[in-house]
C-alpha cells in the first residue's frame, strides 16, 4: 500500500492484523468524505488517500461498495460516494407484505417504517434499503420513501407458473413477495402451466416493471403427492441436500463405534438404560436410568454424544451450523446430521454399543438436585420402549407388558415415583405447563391424508420431559460455574403493552393476575390453577400464553420464565439442535481439564450463534406450519358445503378463526359474511361486536359453520355460520394478484 505521511489512520493496526495489504479503514475514509463535504468520485477519494497503485485502488473500490451496501455511503447518479447523513436516512430490511405495501425494520432498531405499495414496488422481501422519513401516515406510522436499494437478498424463488394473453409469469409462493416474476419465453424451461418451478432472479424489479426470471428447474405438478415438502425446502431455504465435502467426511463411517473412541470412557454397558419416545420416533438421542438412594434418587439421563464425531470447522459441522435444527414434517424429516449419524453411530438403539454424554443427578425426595456430576461415557441401551408402552406399564399394570419387561421395571417403577416427585416441584416453584391440543396427520395410499387425529400426553410423556428438564437445569448450573461461553434458553416475562392487555381482559372475567408490573411465573400458575374446571379455561390459557415472549437462545442468563428457572440451557437433543452440540462441546473442554482460554469459541461467537440458532429454529417452525397448512387444505378440498361445530380461536380486525372439532383444523368467517351489521373489534376482549344488534363473538365461543372456500395456494380455508345459509364457492384457480 502506498504510504501516506499526512494521513494517520486509528485504525491501521486492526486493518493490519485483518489484511496481508491492508487498506484504509472505514473511519478514516468517512472522516476525509466528511472533511471535503462534497460527493466524490472513486479516483478522487483514492487520491486523498494517497493510493496510487492498481491493486489499492481496487480494494478501496471493494471496500467503498460494501460501505454503500451497508448504508454509510451513498453514490449518486453521477458515480459519486457521499456520505449518508442518519439523522434523516435510515438503512434496514424490508420485510414485504401479500397485499403489496410492506415496512424496513431499521439496522439500529427502534419503530419499524410503513412502505407503500408504491415504494414495494422496486423492492422485494428481505432487501436491504435505505430509505427517508416522509412524514406520518392516517395510522400514525412513520411512513419511508426509498432512496437506494443497498442489497439484494432475493435471488431464487419458487412459485407457480401461469400464462395469460401470451405472458408468462410466476407468482411466488412465499407470501411476503407480492411481485409476479416475469418469464421471457426463452426461459420457460419446458414448464407448463399450473407446475411449480424454481425460478432465478435475473433483473430485479424497478419502479416500472416487475422483476424479470428464467425457471431453471420444473418441481412438479400442483397436486403431486410430496409436492407441499419440495415447495417448502425451496420457499424456506432449507438446505436439503448434502455437500460434496460432508460426504467425502462420512464415507468411511458406519454403524459400529471405534474401538479407538472407546478408551477413557466410563463404563454404563452394565446399567438398564432405557429409551422412550413415540411410536414414530424416527431418532433416539436420550436414555434414562433411575435407583433409590437413602436421600432421595440417582438419575442417568445418557445422551448420545455428538461432539465426538461432529469436530468445530469440519465440513460436517459448517453443514450443521448451517442447518441449525432438523425439520420434522409429516412423514419426512431433514436431518440436521447425515443418516449414519442421526440413525446409526448418535441412535440409541438397543443392545448396540454406544458413545454418550451422561448427566448423573442426584435428587432429594424433594424433587431438588443437590449435585450433579457429567462424563463421557459408552452404553448399550436395554429396551426401545414407547409411551404407550410405559403409560400400560406404570399406570395402567398392563400384565403381559409387565412379565414381557419385568427385569427393567423396578428401575421404571422409580423413574414414574421420581417423575412425581419433580411434578410437585415443578408446580411449588410455579412453572407452567399448560397442555395445548396437538394433532398428528395420518397418511393412505399415495400419501393422501386418512385423517387427523388428536396427539394425548400420558405420564410417560412427563416422565421423560421432567428427567430432560432436570438434566437441561444441570448442565446450565455446572456451565455457569465453569464460565465457558455457552449458549442458553432465554424466556422473558411479558413486556408492559401486552401485560396491560391482559390485565384488562382478566378484569372484564373477574380474575386478576398477581405480582403488580413485575409478575412472576407464580402468579401465572396460581391464576391458571383458579380457572381449573371453568368452561373457558382453555381461552384464558391461550391468552396467558399469547402474553409471554418468544424462547429464544442467546449467551446472557436471563432465566427461563415459562419454567420458573434462573438458569436454563438445552442439553438433550445435539442429533437435531445445533445449540446442544455447542453446549456438549463447551462441557467435553471442562472435562479434558483445558483452560478457558483453548475454548475455540467467544462470548461474541455465541452472541451470533444464538441468533442463528434461533433464526433456523424460526425458519424450521414456519416450513413445518406452511405443509400442516398446506396438507390441511388439500384435506379439506372434497368437503366444500359440509357443516361442522367449531370453536372461534382467533379473532381479528377482519374476522374471527374457527378450529373444527375433531378435525384440528382452522378457517376464517370474514366480517363480509356476519350479519348485516357494522361490527367493531375490540382487541381487549378479543372479540367482534355488532352495532346495531349487540351481537357479540369471542375467543372461546362454539359456533356452527360451512366450509365454504378452500384455497390451496394460499393456504386459506373460507368458513361461513350456517345461520347465513352460506353456498359453498367452487375451488378454482388461486386467487389472481393485481396485474401491475
Amino acid at each position: 500500500m502506498a504510504k501516506h505521511s499526512n494521513l494517520k489512520d486509528p485504525f491501521a493496526e486492526r486493518e493490519a492484523g485483518k489484511y496481508a495489504r491492508p487498506i484504509p479503514s472505514r473511519e478514516l475514509i468517512l472522516e476525509i468524505m466528511r472533511e471535503r463535504g462534497v460527493p466524490q468520485k472513486l479516483e478522487e477519494i483514492a487520491t486523498q488517500l494517497e493510493l496510487t497503485e492498481a491493486e489499492d485502488i481496487e480494494s478501496l473500490r471493494r471496500r467503498l461498495n460494501a460501505m454503500e451496501r451497508d448504508g454509510q455511503l451513498l453514490k449518486n447518479r453521477r458515480d459519486r460516494y457521499c456520505v449518508v447523513d442518519h439523522t434523516d436516512l435510515i438503512a434496514g430490511r424490508v420485510i414485504g407484505h401479500a397485499e403489496g405495501f410492506g415496512f424496513l425494520r431499521p439496522d439500529e432498531g427502534g419503530e419499524d417504517l410503513y412502505l407503500s405499495s408504491k415504494e414495494m414496488r422496486a423492492l422485494m422481501h428481505d432487501d436491504r434499503a435505505l430509505v427517508s422519513v416522509r412524514g406520518v401516515d392516517r395510522r400514525g406510522r412513520r411512513e419511508g420513501g426509498l432512496i437506494q436499494v443497498l442489497e439484494r437478498n432475493t435471488q431464487r424463488l419458487v412459485g407457480r407458473l401461469f400464462q395469460e394473453r401470451g405472458i408468462s409469469y410466476v407468482v411466488p409462493d412465499n407470501k411476503h413477495i407480492a411481485h409476479d416474476i416475469l418469464i421471457p419465453e426463452e426461459h420457460l424451461c419446458a414448464a407448463q402451466p399450473g407446475q411449480f418451478v424454481l425460478v432465478e432472479i435475473i433483473e430485479q424489479p424497478t419502479r416500472q416493471r416487475d422483476p424479470i426470471g428464467k425457471i431453471t428447474q420444473v418441481i412438479g405438478d400442483h397436486m403431486a403427492p410430496g409436492m407441499e415438502i419440495e415447495v417448502a425446502i425451496r420457499s424456506f431455504d432449507l438446505p436439503a441436500e448434502w455437500p460434496d465435502a460432508v460426504l467425502d467426511q462420512i464415507a468411511g463411517m458406519d454403524e459400529n463405534v471405534p474401538e479407538a473412541a472407546k478408551a477413557g470412557r466410563e463404563d454404563l454397558r452394565h446399567l438398564p438404560l432405557v429409551t422412550i419416545d413415540g411410536e414414530d420416533a424416527r431418532d433416539f438421542d436420550d436414555a434414562v436410568y433411575c435407583e433409590r438412594t437413602a436421600k432421595g434418587w440417582k438419575l442417568y439421563v445418557a445422551i448420545a454424544d455428538v461432539s465426538a464425531y461432529v469436530l468445530p470447522g469440519t465440513a460436517l459441522d459448517e453443514e450443521a451450523q448451517k442447518r441449525g435444527t432438523s425439520v420434522y414434517f409429516p412423514d419426512r424429516v431433514i436431518p440436521m446430521l447425515p443418516e449414519i449419524l442421526s440413525n446409526g453411530l448418535c441412535s440409541l438403539k438397543p443392545e448396540v454399543e454406544r458413545l454418550c454424554m451422561v448427566c448423573e443427578m442426584y435428587i432429594t425426595a424433594e424433587g431438588g438436585i443437590l449435585r450433579a456430576r457429567f462424563f463421557s461415557g459408552l452404553m448399550r441401551s436395554k429396551a426401545r420402549l414407547t409411551y404407550t408402552e410405559v403409560a400400560k406399564l406404570l399406570v395402567e399394570g398392563d400384565k403381559g407388558l409387565r412379565r414381557q419387561y419385568r427385569d427393567l421395571l423396578p428401575h421404571l417403577e422409580e423413574l414414574h415415583a421420581l417423575y412425581r416427585v419433580l411434578r410437585r416441584a415443578r408446580e411449588e416453584r410455579g412453572a407452567m405447563d399448560f397442555d395445548t391440543q396437538e394433532s398428528r396427520i395420518v397418511f393412505g395410499e399415495g400419501k393422501k391424508i386418512e385423517k387427523i387425529v388428536p396427539v394425548v400426553r400420558n405420564d410417560a410423556h412427563r416422565l421423560i420431559e421432567e428427567c430432560m428438564l432436570a438434566a437441561n437445569t444441570a448442565t446450565a448450573r455446572y456451565l455457569a460455574r465453569q464460565k465457558i461461553p455457552h449458549v442458553v434458553r432465554v424466556h422473558e416475562g411479558p413486556n408492559a403493552e401486552k401485560l396491560t392487555d391482559l390485565r384488562a381482559f382478566l378484569g372484564r372475567l373477574g380474575l386478576n393476575l398477581g405480582g403488580g408490573d413485575t409478575p412472576e411465573p407464580k402468579d401465572y400458575f396460581v391464576l391458571s390453577d383458579q380457572i381449573a374446571g371453568r368452561p373457558d379455561e382453555h381461552l384464558i390459557q391461550t391468552i396467558l400464553l399469547r402474553s409471554m415472549s418468544q424462547a429464544v437462545y442467546g449467551p446472557e442468563k436471563k432465566g427461563h420464565f415459562g419454567l420458573a428457572l434462573d438458569a436454563y440451557t438445552h442439553f438433550t437433543s445435539p442429533i437435531r439442535r445445533y445449540p446442544d452440540l455447542l453446549v456438549h462441546r463447551a462441557i467435553r473442554h471442562s472435562l479434558e481439564g483445558k483452560q478457558k482460554g483453548e475454548f475455540p469459541y467467544t462470548a461474541s461467537d455465541m452472541v451470533v450463534l444464538g441468533e442463528h440458532c434461533s433464526f433456523t429454529e424460526r425458519r424450521a417452525d414456519d416450513a413445518t406450519r406452511d405443509v400442516v397448512a398446506w396438507l390441511k387444505c388439500e384435506y379439506m378440498q372434497d368437503k366444500l358445503g359440509e357443516q361442522f361445530e367449531g370453536v372461534i380461536s382467533t379473532v381479528t380486525g377482519f374476522g374471527f378463526f374457527v378450529e373444527l372439532k375433531d378435525v384440528f383444523i382452522e378457517g376464517l368467517v370474514h366480517i363480509s359474511t356476519l350479519d348485516k351489521d357494522y361490527f367493531h373489534y375490540d382487541p381487549v376482549g378479543y372479540r367482534l361486536q355488532g352495532e346495531r344488534t349487540g351481537k357479540v363473538y369471542r375467543l372461546g365461543d362454539s359456533v356452527e359453520v360451512v366450509v365454504a372456500r378452500v384455497d390451496l395456494d394460499e393456504r386459506k380455508i373460507d368458513l361461513e355460520l350456517v345461520k347465513a345459509e352460506a353456498k359453498p364457492a367452487p375451488a378454482g384457480r388461486p386467487r389472481k394478484r393485481r396485474r401491475k
